[in-house]
């Protein structure tokens, strides 16, 4: 087979995946608008969303107030919070396994989301203590990214930015951030409950609100980092090799590492700490389909976006109640990625 054919073979192939993804991602997304006590027909939900949208009563005409509440209030913000969290989280794992050229790393490596997480658990401790409401996705962003500020002013010697000194620097924040988080626990008594179920992460409580902060912040966020991925794919080489070629390495490493950081921060700040979707998936791709990252970027968040959605399903079958889906994402991925990485050993 020429090179040229080759290249056309290839691309069929990540065409094909593509499109497999996108129907398996539309397919969840019906799936898990009419998975509940209250059964909603397909056609009934594309008249509930196109009134919506066209801000036509007509359309939905015969329909309860109270589907339709359900149908556009709760599902619906409920799954495209977990189709962009997931494919949030698995975008900035490529990311950060890209400039930190470390292939454990992933979007919880620079403690950005111990940082959320104390920023939420903060704004619940001030809520039980004074009976204020605090938005906790506003303290968690704001968290994270002063996370990310410290984070870089830590490593960043001289306007540089070594892979290393930011994994330091990193475990240096979350080591004491968690033991922040840890006191403010133990502080809150009996209302600890509150803190140690938004750390486990969860999605059922997510709005239109969290929808609108989370939707287009990923997707901006991927466009971006899709586009300069070469840059990315040539950072691989390291950092001699490649400022031989012309790339300014520690421009590019800052720019990604905005762009990941910024992804963690507003997917944690909505969701909590989901584990191990930004670690497994990229992982599995590289390894089935490509280590480009112009493919591997999209694919990844395609992936995540259906592997989380799905995930939350299945903890809405589960019976005694809806658990976290950042539990069965942490069940199901820590095994499955020791597994890979036996696998990987062996070879």
């Amino acid at each position: 087979m020429s090179l040229k054919e080759d290249l056309k073979h290839k691309r069929a192939v990540f065409a094909v995946f593509y499109i497999v993804l996108a129907v398996l991602c539309v397919f969840i997304i019906f799936a898990g608008i009419n998975l509940g006590a209250m059964k909603v027909s397909g056609y009934d939900v594309m008249r509930i969303v196109m009134s919506k949208l066209t801000g036509s009563e007509q359309l939905r005409g015969g329909i309860a107030d109270n589907v339709t509440a359900v149908v556009w209030e709760i599902r619906i913000p409920r799954i495209l919070c977990g189709m962009f969290t997931g494919a949030g989280l698995a975008a900035a794992g490529v990311i950060f396994q890209g400039i930190l050229q470390n292939p454990l790393a992933d979007p919880y490596t620079l403690g950005i989301s111990t940082g959320a997480s104390f920023g939420a658990s903060v704004a619940i401790y001030i809520s039980i203590v004074t009976g204020m409401y605090m938005p906790v996705t506003g303290f968690a962003l704001a968290a994270a990214l002063a996370t990310l500020a410290a984070v870089t002013a830590i490593a960043g010697k001289g306007s540089s930015f070594e892979s290393n000194d930011l994994i330091i620097a990193g475990i240096i924040a979350s080591s004491v951030l968690s033991s922040g988080v840890s006191l403010l626990k133990m502080l809150s008594g009996e209302n600890v409950s509150a803190i140690v179920f938004w750390i486990m992460g969860n999605i059922s409580s997510c709005d239109w609100s969290d929808a609108a902060l989370i939707c287009p912040v990923v997707t901006a966020a991927v466009i971006i980092a899709s586009i300069f991925s070469k840059q990315l794919d040539i950072m691989s080489l390291g950092d001699r090799n490649a400022a031989a070629i012309g790339v300014n390495t520690k421009r590019i490493r800052f720019i990604y590492l905005v762009i990941g950081s910024v992804i963690t921060a507003v997917c944690v700040s909505v969701c909590g700490v989901i584990g191990f979707v930004g670690l497994i998936v990229p992982h599995l791709l590289r390894f089935r389909l490509s280590s480009k990252n112009s493919v591997l970027i999209p694919a990844s968040a395609l992936t995540g976006a259906a592997l989380l959605s799905l995930a939350d399903n299945v903890t809405r079958l589960l019976p005694g109640g809806e658990i976290p889906v950042g539990i069965i994402t942490t069940l199901v991925g820590g095994p499955f990625f020791i597994y890979i990485f036996m696998r990987r050993r062996r070879v």
